[in-house]
């Protein structure tokens, strides 16, 4: 299945890779292979996250960064609305809706 990201979703993934490379050289490299992996597997099986607002709204939680892939699915692509940390401003999202 495709894949597309809300431009303001694009703009917080490529600010958390360079965030992370700037701490330590390879870990923005780490970070963007996690996101990749999850993608994948959002992609393979779009409906196996939960949802965690009605009615089609999902998550996909980071395993090694704190961070959860929002998404849903829409015309047959899975369009990522955010790439947001598990603890800071819950929700903020909801306005790309």
């Amino acid at each position: 299945m495709k894949y597309w990201l809300h431009p303001e979703a694009a703009e917080e993934h490529k600010k958390q890779v360079a965030y992370y490379e700037e701490i330590q050289a390879g870990l923005g490299s780490r970070y963007h292979t996690e996101f990749r992996s999850i993608l994948a597997t959002v992609c393979a099986s779009p409906d196996r996250s939960r949802i965690v607002l009605e009615p089609d709204i999902r998550r996909s939680m980071f395993k090694v960064f704190h961070f959860d892939l929002i998404y849903r699915e829409v015309d047959g692509s899975v369009q990522v609305l955010a790439i947001a940390h598990q603890r800071r401003q819950p929700g903020y999202w909801v306005a790309r809706l």
